[in-house]
């Protein structure tokens, strides 16, 4: 799937939850995963409530590096309440730099796919979740992936 801005927009409304606690990062983390290992995907994930991380794995071939991209894209996701794949596409389309128009800095903000809003269905923000490793493409589909298997009562 080629993704667009106007695509994300869409996907992001279908993802909306209609709870969210400890538990239930846990078990996006844990499914998140549960998914690269099967793969054999050297990632990095993160889950966090409001702005704090709760959930934090390296899955073998991921350094430390890892970490710090999924912060910086959580960053985007929850500075905008939009992926940073939407972000990224956004600035890429319209000409800018992001870290420039928005006066971010680059140490904290990544506009590269893997970065997701975790959203209430009344559209409160209630965490972010994070991958980097792949591809940034693959890492958003990863997260959504997660979140539509825990969505559909497939994983615990």
């Amino acid at each position: 799937m080629d993704y667009t801005v106007e695509s994300l927009a869409a996907e992001q409304q279908t993802l909306a939850l209609d709870r969210f606690d400890y538990d239930f990062v846990w078990r996006l983390g844990s499914t998140m995963h549960d998914l690269a290992a099967e793969r054999h995907l050297p990632v990095g994930i993160t889950v966090a409530h409001g702005a704090d991380l709760v959930f934090a794995t390296l899955l073998p071939g991921a350094t430390i590096d890892n970490m710090d991209w999924t912060a910086r894209k959580r960053a985007v996701a929850h500075r905008f309440h939009r992926s940073s794949l939407s972000m990224r596409l956004e600035a890429e389309a319209k000409g800018y730099d992001f870290n420039k128009r928005f006066r971010v800095p680059e140490a904290d903000f990544a506009a590269s796919g893997g970065g997701v809003p975790l959203m209430l269905k009344d559209g409160t923000l209630a965490g972010t979740a994070g991958v980097s490793g792949l591809p940034d493409v693959e890492d958003h589909r990863l997260v959504v992936e997660a979140l539509r298997l825990i969505a559909g009562g497939k994983r615990a």
